[in-house]
């Protein structure tokens, strides 16, 4: 019945959750086996169980900030036909009235990376985190061994009442055969008779409610066991009374190391420490680069805007090669003209023009390639560096005090309880004694009152002394289990036999 905080079967419930809940309960049911089926089923237990996984995937994410960032994006786009404005002018006033629509599309790729203290530190706080997790996980799978542990002797000190109740009800309708048996001697009167019968019935009423309070503890059981209520099994561990013959160095040494509460504020104190470094990273300075790759495409519905705009340049040109021309035939001496044929627009220009638009969309033309390098250096941030850094530094403080609370706690806890199961232990012993002399002094009230030396009331005296006996006996030895439960979380494992 191990209670400790970073076992390796926490890992392969976290995996096997699906399996465990699925599980029965065996006829006979042993402790062990009882903590097992609740660790695999209890749904309390496997939401904090269920923890590791987002601190494991936290632990990858610190380590995947460390990598460059890459992204990529696509686009395509469609513009009609009609007059763009560009402030108070038109695509009109500017000479470029009648446009076509266009088809669009175009892609990017970019690379970024940044660095910084904090970031480096990343994967260490993600690990101290994740321990802490792994902590908190073993301080849940400490209570729940107690509160099954704690179930486990409700149904055992149940099942001690109905036998108690049952040895009650045994003795009742014995001593009702006997008051009968005096009857027809004629050595008591029907009073006796009538006494035995109504202590019959207050012994069938006793009976009665100590097997529902049984079944309502295997209810319970069953609850802490996360499995369905009417399933029917039978304990199968004994809980012996043993002499607790442990010393307090001894378990003090065990609950140092297998104390679930502990070992979580030690993993926090861990966790602490790091944040404190990464506190410090405003003080440093970070780095970034950024680069990336563009390219698009742009197509136009129809040509003949294209093509309109190539022609009215070669108009333009001509117009231009012959206004030369006059001007160099009246110069004196005149120039000789220029040769203004050289402009024309031909059959070749216009199928360049028609095969130039056909783009779209993936005929991309890229963008010059960029890359940028950034340093930033923090001089003055309002205080507040100071102030965080501060903050992680008492939150570490804290922690450590945090630590020696809970080994002076533990100490005390010990102590006390240890204590407390020798006298439990001695109580229980002492109550088995008073039960014996109880138990014999019913058999001496029934011989005397066969005899008539006692009345029927004093034989019924003599038999409530025993049931309280009884009562006792099993007080004293439960709430010895009690006490070594209690001791079993604080030092982190079993300490029975």
């Amino acid at each position: 019945m191990k209670i400790g905080t970073f076992t390796v079967v926490l890992a392969a419930l976290a995996a096997a959750a699906p399996l465990g809940a699925q599980q029965g309960i065996p006829e006979r049911l042993t402790i062990d086996r009882a903590i097992a089926i609740a660790r695999s089923s209890n749904p309390g237990f496997r939401q904090t169980a269920n923890d590791e996984r987002l601190a494991d995937w936290n632990v990858r994410q610190a380590y995947g900030q460390l990598f460059p960032s890459a992204n990529a994006n696509a686009s395509i786009g469609w513009q009609g036909t009609g007059e763009q404005q560009f402030g108070t002018l038109t695509l009109g006033d500017l000479g470029f009235g009648n446009q076509p629509s266009y088809y669009t599309s175009s892609y990017a790729l970019r690379l970024s990376y940044s660095l910084d203290w904090a970031t480096i530190l990343g994967p260490s706080q993600a690990k101290a985190d994740r321990t802490t997790t792994r902590a908190q996980i073993g301080m849940a799978d400490a209570n729940l061994v107690s509160q099954v542990t704690v179930a486990y002797l409700e149904m055992l000190r149940q099942q001690e009442a109905v036998r108690i109740a049952d040895v009650q009800l045994e003795n009742s309708q014995f001593n009702l055969r006997l008051a009968q048996a005096q009857l027809e001697v004629g050595t008591v009167t029907g009073i006796d008779v009538g006494q035995a019968e109504v202590q019959v019935g207050r012994s069938e009423v006793q009976v009665l409610q100590a097997r529902n309070a049984l079944e309502t503890a295997r209810i319970r059981m069953l609850q802490q066991l996360g499995q369905p209520m009417g399933q029917d099994f039978e304990l199968a561990t004994p809980f012996d009374l043993t002499e607790p013959t442990w010393e307090i160095g001894e378990l003090r040494g065990l609950a140092l190391t297998g104390n679930a509460t502990l070992a979580a504020r030690r993993s926090a104190r861990e966790s602490a420490d790091i944040g404190v470094s990464s506190a410090r990273s405003p003080y440093l300075p970070s780095l970034s680069v950024s680069t990336g790759l563009t390219a698009f495409t742009r197509e136009a519905s129809s040509t003949d805007f294209q093509i309109a705009q190539a022609q009215a340049q070669i108009a333009g040109s001509i117009a231009q090669c012959t206004a030369q021309n006059d001007l160099f035939s009246r110069l004196t001496p005149p120039l000789p003209p220029l040769d203004c044929s050289r402009f024309a627009f031909t059959d070749a220009q216009r199928q360049a023009i028609i095969s130039q638009n056909n783009q779209f969309p993936f005929g991309f033309v890229g963008s010059p390639p960029t890359l940028t390098l950034s340093v930033s250096v923090p001089i003055f941030t309002g205080l507040s560096r100071q102030r965080n850094l501060e903050a992680a530094r008492l939150q570490r403080d804290d922690a450590v005090e945090q630590i020696r609370e809970q080994e002076l706690a533990l100490d005390a806890e010990i102590a006390i309880g240890l204590a407390n199961a020798r006298t439990a232990y001695q109580s229980a012993l002492l109550e088995e004694r008073n039960r014996q002399l109880a138990d014999r002094q019913l058999l001496l009230a029934r011989e005397r009152y066969q005899l008539g030396e006692i009345t029927f009331v004093d034989l019924v005296a003599a038999q409530t002394v025993l049931a309280q006996a009884e009562v006792d006996r099993i007080r004293a030895v439960f709430a010895y289990h009690d006490v070594v439960t209690n001791l079993e979380v604080l030092v982190g494992t079993s300490l029975r036999n």
